[in-house]
């Protein structure tokens, strides 16, 4: 475990003691000296951000339903309303937030959250609103898109969102703990759907014309999914999911594969014992993981960089991890994974997302009840 850089008692207190706002310390690293400043505390498991445009901050959720404004001077707007019910037991709750492609005309926001159905059980969806002028609410919010059935008593639902550039909605979607159901493709548990930006179903789906399959399926044979992104120079969606215990792992989901859970995992069962329907850690007519970690970091959260303000983080993929309490650094050559740096260690803080801001930083948010929004630079060496 790294040493932590102490310039100052002062300094060093704030590690162990509640962050003070705007309070930066300092890390050591591979590339450098992580510069690291609680931006916001007390956030109530905070779980998806996204950056408004014309530095107005960003949107952020908490896992218990609140969708909310953060300022990078770190004031907090009070709960926006006009945010649907959320099923906020567990593992459920609001979770992912994304804008519209076309923010800037249509001020639509997108929601993924965890949603009750009937015999107490839960499935994700997905809506979206309209940003009012005055950033205090979503305006006229609509449902377009809920996983069917619903399975979940809470855990597993997902649900990262991410739009591609010929602007497609991919939602990438956990199991419900429901293993086989990944397989089923009737059913919507293990998926990433691909959708037009109002729910409506592309006409060149993969399962598209086959009756027996679920026609907003993309690919099949996931866990439960907890970050994705598209590769800023492909264009490709990327998403990792965790596995059982051992067998976190990332995908570049493709048009109708199947990614092999439960049939082919690197983990095993929690209770020690085998996963009862795995076959191996490779099965024939399904897709091997593009990375994979035997021992489970537990990842949440997936941002590229590509940003100008620090050249050494190009081409670099950053996971948060929860089990992990670290950021993940993946150093890519083209698609190919190279080397990995576990971040932030000494911090112990459990990292439920990362994204690259415009202004080239990397932001955080930390999976407690009283969460906090870090800002990350570098001082390179």
């Amino acid at each position: 475990m790294p040493m932590r850089i102490a310039p100052t008692l002062a300094v060093a207190a704030v590690l162990t003691a509640p962050w003070a706002h705007a309070e930066t310390v300092e890390y050591p690293s591979e590339q450098g000296t992580l510069q690291v400043t609680a931006l916001i505390d007390g956030l109530q498991n905070p779980w998806g951000m996204a950056f408004l445009p014309d530095d107005q901050g960003l949107l952020l959720t908490e896992r218990t339903g609140q969708l909310r404004v953060a300022r990078l001077d770190g004031r907090l707007s009070d709960p926006l309303a006009g945010v649907p019910e959320v099923y906020a037991n567990s593992q459920g709750g609001l979770l992912d937030v994304v804008l519209s492609p076309d923010f800037a005309t249509d001020r639509l926001v997108y929601l993924s959250y965890a949603e009750a159905g009937e015999q107490a059980r839960a499935g994700t969806a997905v809506g979206r609103g309209r940003l009012s002028a005055d950033l205090s609410s979503l305006e006229n919010f609509e449902v377009i898109f809920r996983q069917q059935p619903k399975l979940s008593t809470g855990a597993h639902f997902g649900s990262r969102l991410v739009f591609d550039r010929e602007g497609y909605l991919f939602i990438a979607l956990g199991e419900n703990n429901q293993r086989s159901t990944s397989q089923d493709l009737d059913k919507l548990q293990g998926k990433v759907v691909r959708l037009h930006p109002d729910g409506r179903i592309p006409e060149d789906n993969p399962f598209v014309d086959q009756a027996s399959a679920r026609p907003e399926i993309w690919s099949y044979g996931h866990r439960n999914q907890q970050g994705a992104a598209l590769n800023p120079w492909t264009g490709q969606l990327w998403t990792h999911e965790h596995g059982p215990r051992g067998g976190d792992e990332i995908n570049i989901p493709q048009a109708g594969k199947n990614y092999g859970w439960p049939l082919a995992t690197h983990g095993i069962n929690y209770s020690m014992m085998a996963i009862p329907e795995a076959l191996g850690e490779t099965v024939e007519g399904t897709e091997p993981p593009h990375h994979v970690w035997a021992k489970s970091p537990a990842i949440s959260g997936m941002a590229f960089y590509n940003a100008e303000r620090y050249p050494v983080w190009q081409h670099n993929l950053f996971i948060g991890a929860l089990a992990g309490q670290s950021l993940i650094r993946l150093q890519l050559e083209g698609d190919k994974v190279v080397h990995e740096e576990r971040l932030l260690e000494d911090l112990d803080v459990r990292v439920r997302d990362v994204r690259q801001g415009p202004d080239g930083y990397l932001y955080v948010l930390t999976d407690a009840s009283n969460g906090q929004l870090l800002r990350i630079g570098l001082q390179t060496r």
